[in-house]
């Protein structure tokens, strides 16, 4: 998807998650110090004027309550979604020896992004799935906590990929990054670093 997307968008910087190394055992905690780690990484790229799209399993709510997300100028969350069917062909065709060195099943796969879907909605959906006791001390919760579906700072475009090919999806994401910079540059980003004042 990365390699599709590259050269379509300008001072841009794209990167995977997973780059930075996922060790074994990898908990919620040190999700989240990822996510901290990345955020720091887009501050550093934001000083340079580019934009960094990062692709992972990343919900929306992490992301904000990262300690040094307030020093984002902004924050665009795009999900990149299908139905059940396609993701267990999709999640098949890997193999089984895919699945076997993730330590997951096909069920927690569904049940994850089931979850994604409702959070991206709603962040009163459900966040101890990721607000919990094995959460990193650090995260700034409080933040978004008092967040309700249809609040225009919780904006997450959707783009349902089932029957897209990877150039359509591209394509897509293209114009989702064109129209959230159009925001931005008109002063009219719904989220933005003023937005995420510590509570």
């Amino acid at each position: 998807m990365l390699d599709e997307l590259r050269g379509r968008v300008g001072a841009l910087e794209l990167h995977d998650f997973d780059e930075i190394g996922v060790p074994p055992g990898a908990d919620l905690a040190w999700r989240h110090r990822a996510n901290e780690e990345w955020v720091r990484q887009a501050l550093a790229y934001q000083a340079d004027g580019l934009d960094l799209l990062l692709a992972g399993q990343t919900p929306l709510g992490e992301l904000l309550a990262a300690p040094s997300a307030s020093r984002l100028e902004a924050i665009s969350a795009c999900l990149l979604d299908c139905d059940d069917t396609t993701r267990l062909e999709r999640l098949e065709a890997r193999g089984p020896e895919w699945l076997s060195t993730t330590g997951g099943t096909l069920e927690v796969y569904l049940n994850w992004a089931g979850w994604m879907r409702g959070h991206a909605a709603d962040p009163r959906s459900r966040p101890e799935v990721i607000r919990c006791d094995a959460a990193w001390p650090e995260m700034r919760w409080s933040r978004w906590s008092d967040w309700r579906a249809g609040d225009p700072r919780w904006h997450v475009r959707v783009i349902e990929t089932s029957a897209l090919p990877v150039e359509g999806v591209a394509e897509e994401l293209a114009e989702w990054i064109d129209g959230e910079r159009a925001l931005f540059h008109s002063d009219s980003h719904p989220l933005c670093a003023r937005d995420l004042a510590e509570a």
